[in-house]
């Protein structure tokens, strides 16, 4: 343990750096808890990407947040980014604790001004940190695959909390619902269970997106066998693989594609449907935030990077001698460890899940 150190006060003022993904950010929950519940008297503020905006909102763990300025105004020489210093400079914060392994987070915190800035001795940061935690996955230069909850939980404990568990929460809003109920409305689709949400898209890349065809014939299997509501959401830029699944479907579909749903509405949907299909992708994580039976798709990434104790998942994936590689398209454009996922393989899984409230194998591992 790093701190707290026996002759200094508790920390009046923390600003915690927010990781930059969806599903990293779920996954950092357990630390924000914690953080929270051992500093009570403290002032917790977060540092964020815009992007996260709607799945902070209705936290109950932050008493301010603080959203970076976009990417184009980052710049040394941009009056914005300095503007934007001066705001954190004036929050005269105590300690800055960094999620992020980035570079930038650390220069970010130092420019801050925070008297302690605490995270792992990563990306030629060490002299930025007052408090630099070696990794313990670190083997070389290279760094062995660490679930990303037991990597935030080690930080915990270097600042004196209590290790957390891997119990990942995010809180819908009043106003996620509402607007998730107007656009249901406005689709004219009823709730009618079992509702099955499908995620298709991967903002990592493409080698992580499941074939929109397969999508589209285990939906049609579980409309036919279960009666089932299918509705298919999007992120900005994956409206054609959204479509493609409802075009190849024979039955039916609701696509969220115009206007889409908000990452608040998604929280909403998620939270109320009996069963979420996706490839490894940020929504995963919202599906074991809120107790959601899910089927997620492995490709080129490692499972042990996001692995956390959830019972209601169904991991489906095969073994490929290339593999995994953890890169965003595929180098040898056979992409076999997503096309030998087959539609019996995910179909199975879904049916296990939606049949079953025990505890059920994290890993299904057909082979092409």
């Amino acid at each position: 343990m790093l701190l707290p150190c026996a002759s200094e006060p508790p920390p009046r003022r923390i600003l915690v750096t927010l990781p930059t993904w969806v599903g990293d950010f779920v996954m950092s929950t357990p630390f924000l808890r914690a953080v929270r519940t051992h500093f009570p008297q403290a002032h917790v503020a977060w540092l964020a990407e815009a992007n996260l905006q709607d799945i902070i909102a209705g936290m109950p763990w932050v008493n301010e947040t603080f959203l970076l300025p976009p990417k184009q105004a980052r710049a040394p020489w941009s009056p914005a980014f300095w503007r934007f210093l001066r705001r954190l400079r004036a929050a005269r914060f105590d300690w800055a604790v960094l999620l992020p392994n980035s570079f930038r987070s650390a220069l970010v915190a130092r420019l801050a001004g925070a008297r302690r800035r605490i995270g792992y001795a990563r990306d030629g940061r060490r002299f930025l940190l007052t408090d630099a935690l070696p990794p313990k996955n670190r083997a070389g230069r290279r760094f062995t695959p660490l679930p990303l909850v037991e990597y935030y939980a080690d930080l915990a404990e270097a600042i004196g909390c209590p290790r957390p568990d891997d119990r990942l929460q995010l809180f819908p809003t009043a106003e996620d619902e509402s607007g998730l109920l107007k656009k249901l409305q406005h689709a004219g689709v009823l709730l009618n269970p079992p509702v099955i949400v499908l995620s298709p898209g991967a903002r990592y890349g493409a080698a992580k997106c499941w074939l929109p065809e397969r999508f589209a014939a285990v939906a049609d299997r579980l409309v036919r066998a279960r009666g089932a509501t299918v509705l298919v959401t999007c992120g900005p830029g994956e409206e054609p693989i959204a479509r493609a699944i409802r075009d190849h479907m024979t039955t039916s579909a609701v696509v969220f594609e115009d206007p889409r749903l908000s990452l608040g509405e998604t929280k909403a949907l998620i939270a109320r449907a009996n069963l979420l299909i996706c490839n490894d992708a940020g929504l995963r994580h919202f599906a074991r935030a809120f107790n959601v039976p899910v089927v997620t798709v492995f490709g080129p990434t490692h499972p042990e990077w996001t692995r956390t104790s959830y019972a209601r998942e169904r991991i489906v994936r095969i073994d490929v001698d290339c593999g995994p590689c953890q890169r965003r398209v595929c180098p040898l454009g056979h992409l076999k460890c997503m096309t030998g996922v087959t539609v019996d393989a995910v179909a199975d899984a879904a049916e296990a899940l939606l049949d079953s409230g025990a505890q059920i194998p994290l890993c299904v591992a057909p082979r092409a």
